[in-house]
């Protein structure tokens, strides 16, 4: 099974139908619409909840746990948002999919540490959050290197990227990240400050570039640096991407996944061609 998301995710191999995952949607239409879509593409069938009673049941009587929910914000019996919190607070994964969405909607929802949200606001919607469903179950495939010297910043990154299932290695300088790489050759993307003692990002992109090719690993800058000029020394330097501190969340999310798509991309084109030479 495979396909190409709308934002252009490739998917390919391993089979998701033994996730179970809980769907918390009062609207026949969107629980139908979501239904069919990842049964068709993923091959998961969805426990569907139509209020909070039914939320509740479903993760209190199951005879596993669930994998992932997907929980509008309001429902019957939960019109402040109260099946959402219960679904954070028993540490459920949990993608929000709502049509009521404004700034202060953004922040509350995610101070909750939710997986990700999509909007009902377009035709695309629905695949969008197959497409977001299909990430988390997958992630695990990706090992992600964070090289920072703080360990504030090091924390920080390492809860968001395993928050989203990534597998997740840190390095405190670069001479230690050009060793983790040397013992994990399954690492697809690196992801350096700038401003480290020992070695540099500048110098740790430009000695990985020298072993690894793009067709290997992806390397993501960041700084909090008001020099506009860091960007450009980067990429020059072998750097796929850069990104300024502080992040916006969905953007770092968004940088990280095209990154990865890039190399899923290049890697799976280079098996193919092996096999038709």
């Amino acid at each position: 099974m495979s396909f190409f998301g709308v934002s252009g995710m490739y998917y390919s191999g391993e089979s998701l139908q033994q996730h179970r995952i809980v769907l918390a949607e009062d609207s026949n239409l969107f629980a139908a619409m979501v239904s069919k879509r990842l049964k068709e593409l993923l091959d998961i069938d969805v426990i569907v909840c139509k209020d909070y009673d039914e939320v509740t049941f479903a993760i209190e009587n199951a005879s596993f746990p669930a994998t992932l929910a997907i929980s509008n914000i309001n429902l019957p019996g939960a019109e402040n948002g109260e099946a959402l919190s219960y679904l954070v607070d028993m540490s459920i994964p949990t993608i929000v999919f709502t049509g009521t969405f404004q700034e202060s909607t953004r922040e509350s929802i995610l101070a909750k540490d939710i997986v990700d949200y999509i909007i009902k606001d377009s035709v695309f919607a629905v695949d969008m959050l197959v497409e977001s469903v299909c990430r988390f179950l997958t992630n695990h495939r990706h090992h992600v290197m964070i090289v920072d010297d703080s360990p504030t910043a090091r924390a920080l990154l390492t809860t968001q990227l395993k928050r989203f299932n990534f597998r997740v290695s840190t390095a405190d300088c670069g001479a230690t990240a050009l060793e983790l790489l040397k013992r994990h050759s399954d690492i697809g993307l690196v992801i350096t400050d700038y401003n480290m003692p020992d070695i540099d990002g500048f110098e740790l992109t430009r000695r990985i570039r020298g072993a690894y090719g793009p067709h290997q690993l992806r390397i993501i800058g960041v700084s909090s640096s008001t020099n506009r000029l860091l960007s450009a020394r980067f990429l020059k330097a072998g750097g796929n991407d850069f990104i300024m501190r502080p992040f916006v969340n969905e953007e770092f999310y968004c940088r990280v996944n095209q990154n990865l798509d890039t190399l899923t991309k290049i890697r799976t084109l280079g098996s193919q061609m092996a096999l038709s030479a």
